[in-house]
């Protein structure tokens, strides 16, 4: 992973960082550096993530998932950490060949009612994955799905793969019937545990070198050091928090692949789930080039100077070469190809912020594989992390996450929680 930081300095634009001041903020971070490695080496709550490249068996997931090889389609089950991290991967790697990749992370009925008309059931391989087992989307999505897998006569049992920690009711399902279980890593919040069995289980069914995105993974963590000018996952971690604390308090993340959108959308739950407490954090956006230069380009160059863009692509691309043509005005697209002119879009943009005095910041991965999504993955996860460090955040819980799942939990019945009280005291306002 490359990052190129050159557009968030002052000198470019507004607001910026000052060289002087990424020196000194320079010193910050090898301080948060030594902690993280301290935090690693004891294998400590949520710093354990780093490790993940380095433990995470394939041998162990691809057993797993042997019974299920061939499957026509994978359906994952999960919500947030325990599906993004998954569908990241399997969509980045995917080009068509592989079995589809679907997922339930909502409790949308309608959604759910026709996604499973759709599925061809019998050939269709169940990923279900809840660290705690009790996961009240999760289990409830499962259950509609079982009952769904046994009114097309299929025998669920032998088409499911199931994630989750040593005890629960997931757990004990998976025991009571059979079902090759993997563990949901230990001290890993789920947003950080893409790089183990919550996220690679999906990839490994349609026939991904696991081991290679584990290995791209190594590479980062493995050459992690305390300055920001020799690790790239720092240089964007600390400048995001530099730029935060100037006034960019949004981040757009705007992936010029197609098959990176998810990724996107991962980055915004690690983003958001991590650093926005105490008053402080980045709203991300997702943005996907080139399209969103047609929707949203014009309020990040003319809008508030309130946000910084992220420029994410892989530098190689396959041919497809766009055909002659003699109408007039369009000549000149001839004999180029779609990768030449998504690259010209990519650079046209990055200058049109700059030219606009917007800090935007180019991340870039050789070629979208498995060492390259392994890379970007354990890059932006350590950014992550050196970025709560400098904010003083406690970067790996998610209180406010757990107040809803509580307040939920007790309107469905399943307990007495106080939280549950605040929904009957809702002021109201309606207008018809």
């Amino acid at each position: 992973m490359r990052v190129d930081i050159g557009n968030a300095l002052d000198s470019v634009a507004m607001p910026g960082v000052p060289r002087d001041a990424l020196d000194r903020l320079d010193e910050r971070v090898a301080d948060a550096h030594e902690r993280i490695e301290r935090g690693r080496a004891g294998d400590e709550f949520g710093y354990a993530a780093l490790n993940l490249p380095e433990r995470t068996d394939p041998d162990a997931i691809r057993a797993a998932v042997e019974p299920v090889a061939g499957a026509e389609a994978i359906l994952t089950v999960g919500i947030g950490g325990s599906a993004l991290g998954a569908a990241t991967v399997s969509t980045a790697l995917s080009d068509g060949s592989e079995p589809g990749l679907f997922t339930l992370d909502n409790v949308d009925p309608a959604e759910t009612v026709e996604l499973l008309e759709l599925l061809p059931l019998a050939d269709t391989a169940v990923n279900v994955v809840s660290k705690s087992g009790t996961t009240a989307e999760t289990l409830a999505n499962f259950l509609v799905v079982r009952e769904a897998f046994e009114r097309a006569g299929v025998d669920w049992t032998e088409r499911t793969v199931v994630t989750t920690g040593p005890d629960g009711p997931l757990r004990d399902l998976a025991d009571e019937h059979g079902l090759p279980a993997l563990d949901v890593p230990e001290g890993v919040p789920g947003r950080f545990a893409a790089l183990s069995a919550v996220g690679l289980v999906p990839a490994a069914i349609q026939g991904h070198d696991v081991g290679a995105i584990l290995a791209g993974g190594r590479e980062v963590t493995d050459a992690l050091s305390g300055s920001l000018f020799e690790t790239p996952a720092y240089a964007y971690g600390a400048v995001a928090y530099a730029l935060c604390r100037r006034g960019a308090g949004t981040v757009a993340m705007m992936p010029y692949a197609e098959r990176l959108e998810p990724f996107a959308e991962w980055f915004a739950q690690l983003w958001a789930e991590s650093l926005g407490k105490d008053g402080v954090g980045q709203t991300p956006a997702r943005a996907l080039g080139a399209t969103d230069q047609h929707s949203q380009l014009q309020l990040y160059r003319a809008g508030p100077r309130d946000k910084f863009v992220t420029l994410v692509r892989p530098s190689e691309r396959p041919s497809c070469p766009i055909p002659e043509t003699d109408v007039e005005g369009l000549s000149y697209l001839g004999g180029a190809g779609l990768g030449e002119l998504l690259a010209a879009e990519f650079e046209a943009t990055e200058a049109s912020l700059a030219a606009a005095d917007r800090p935007n910041v180019r991340v870039e991965i050789d070629r979208l594989d498995a060492r390259g999504i392994g890379r970007l993955l354990a890059g932006m996860e350590a950014a992550c992390i050196l970025a709560g460090e400098l904010s003083g955040v406690e970067t790996f819980t998610q209180p406010a996450v757990e107040w809803g799942k509580r307040a939920a939990r007790g309107l469905l019945g399943g307990g007495d929680f106080p939280e549950a009280e605040a929904v009957a005291e809702k002021t109201t306002l309606e207008v018809e």
